[in-house]
């Protein structure tokens, strides 16, 4: 008996299918969270039957654990490749804060399923993030205390506890977008506007510029030049940042105690 196998055009038709199912419950659990988003609805938005949509996933537990690992995949590699280039270990964690900025920004989603699995770990719930953290989670971080570790050898960044640059950078940046509510009844301005979202994106990257550097005319330059070669990305771009080129900087012998 011949055994048939799936041609490349079927398994990528299969493939596209299964994204476009994907990216349709990403949005309605973003929205409604576990318990009030519809398979049917996310059928519907995906252009699939129902039937279809449980011949890939099990049940809609199973679709919501592969949707937000999907985006979850897709977010954390754009955070990875912002430390992969060839920029010294300070432009590298800079660049990185700025692609966190950039997320939290333009991908309202993710930022929505990543909040309601916060809050289900709070309170001891049955939560995704523990599937998450070996997979994703525990190697950015690995990588993030590797490049700490990289600039402080090298005298490009203070000495100072890791994990308080790591908080003051990104921690800064949550609270920016958890206090809009809140700051716009204090101010009477809305800090998610565009004008007032580049003011902040800006000020948080000059910022690390002064502080994190043993050199602050260093790190004004590298935060200069991030910048200028990160345009704020759209609303749920997938590709969140270019990799900013790099400048061979003579920072290591002046900067090396």
């Amino acid at each position: 008996m011949t055994v048939s196998t799936p041609s490349r055009t079927q398994t990528e038709r299969a493939d596209q299918t299964r994204a476009r199912i994907l990216d349709a419950a990403v949005q309605q659990f973003s929205d409604n969270g576990l318990a009030g988003a519809r398979t049917e609805q996310i059928a519907e938005e995906a252009g699939v039957n129902k039937a279809l949509l449980y011949y890939y996933f099990k049940g809609k537990e199973d679709l919501y654990d592969a949707a937000l690992e999907s985006v979850a995949n897709r977010v954390v590699a754009s955070s990875m490749a912002a430390m992969g280039t060839e920029c010294s270990a300070g432009e590298r964690l800079v660049y990185f804060a700025l692609n966190h900025f950039d997320r939290i920004h333009s991908q309202r989603a993710f930022q929505s399923l990543m909040q309601q699995e916060m809050i289900r770990l709070h309170r001891g719930e049955e939560n995704a993030l523990v599937r998450l953290v070996d997979k994703i989670f525990r190697p950015m971080m690995f990588r993030l205390r590797e490049l700490f570790a990289e600039g402080r050898s090298s005298g490009e960044l203070v000495p100072v506890d890791e994990l308080q640059i790591m908080y003051a950078a990104l921690g800064a940046n949550v609270f920016y977008f958890l206090s809009a509510p809140l700051m716009r009844m204090i101010l009477g301005t809305d800090p998610l506007e565009p004008g007032a979202l580049d003011i902040r994106r800006k000020a948080s990257v000059e910022y690390l510029g002064q502080t994190i550097f043993t050199d602050r005319e260093h790190g004004a330059r590298v935060a200069a030049r991030v910048l200028a070669a990160t345009p704020m990305p759209e609303i749920n771009a997938i590709e969140i940042g270019n990799n900013p080129p790099c400048n061979k900087e003579l920072h290591e012998p002046s900067l090396k105690k």
